[in-house]
């Protein structure tokens, strides 16, 4: 399905670091007009400064996204400057992981509030302008550590593959209005997030691919894109491990 006009915008939340920045700056090389929402307002401006110097157009809005109504106004003032979105990428995301012996729920919560209902205030904020136009394309970036829980990771392994079920369910539900869903499962990419990880990250790629493999995937109209692909093929037989077999493999990794 097509990603609307090219002269529609992309909104991207998180966009002040990592891969959603790497990736606004990659839709604004590619002729987008880029709308940036995230929390810091000096590295959002440095991102638009950055889309500008590579000839593209970008505003920005800073906004908490776990915060809808916040959302809400953010979205309209950027499509007040932008145009339309056709493209929605929720893409802020994090993990608050219990530390040891520390009740799991406030940390779940934490998690979920800003990847989950973060993505759901973002796609909200869009949707009534989308399905009105008969046209656009919203994005989730999950993670592959959705794919299996991951020990001191039960969090974030729920919260991305919570965030991968319902796009499967977004994707039939409003195709016939139009409106494409995609979900995106990265593996390791080198941002601020992983770089408190200290556990070994297979395959680990850098911000720029990742944002070009996602940007090809979402403008080329893919509902699911999974990188690197050794990785995601490794998960895939992963996943389909009987538990006494994935038990004992997993140990060995952590």
């Amino acid at each position: 399905m097509p990603s609307g006009s090219a002269a529609h915008a992309v909104i991207i939340t998180g966009a002040s670091s990592g891969i959603g920045r790497a990736l606004a700056i990659e839709f604004g090389r590619r002729g987008r007009p880029v709308g940036l929402l995230a929390r810091r307002e000096p590295e959002l401006a440095e991102v638009a400064a950055a889309i500008a110097r590579a000839g593209g157009k970008a505003a920005w809005a800073a906004v908490d996204v776990t915060d809808a109504a916040s959302v809400q106004v953010a979205v309209q003032r950027l499509e007040a400057e932008l145009g339309p979105a056709a493209i929605m990428v929720a893409n802020a995301g994090g993990s608050f992981e219990p530390k040891a012996d520390e009740p799991l729920a406030p940390a779940a919560r934490r998690t979920f509030e800003l990847n989950f209902m973060g993505m759901l205030h973002a796609f909200d904020a869009v949707l009534p302008g989308m399905k009105a136009r008969s046209e656009g394309t919203i994005v989730a970036v999950s993670s592959l550590a959705g794919w299996r829980g991951l020990p001191f990771g039960g969090t974030y392994s729920a919260v991305k593959a919570a965030m991968r079920t319902c796009m499967e369910s977004l994707r039939v539900q409003l195709r016939p209005r139009g409106i494409a869903a995609v979900n995106i499962d990265p593996g390791f990419v080198r941002t601020p997030m992983t770089e408190k990880n200290r556990f070994p990250m297979p395959f680990l790629m850098e911000a720029d691919e990742a944002a070009r493999i996602m940007a090809t995937g979402i403008l080329a109209g893919r509902s699911q894109v999974d990188f690197p692909f050794l990785l995601a093929l490794v998960m895939r037989i992963v996943r389909l491990m009987p538990n006494w077999v994935y038990d004992r493999v997993i140990r060995l990794a952590f």
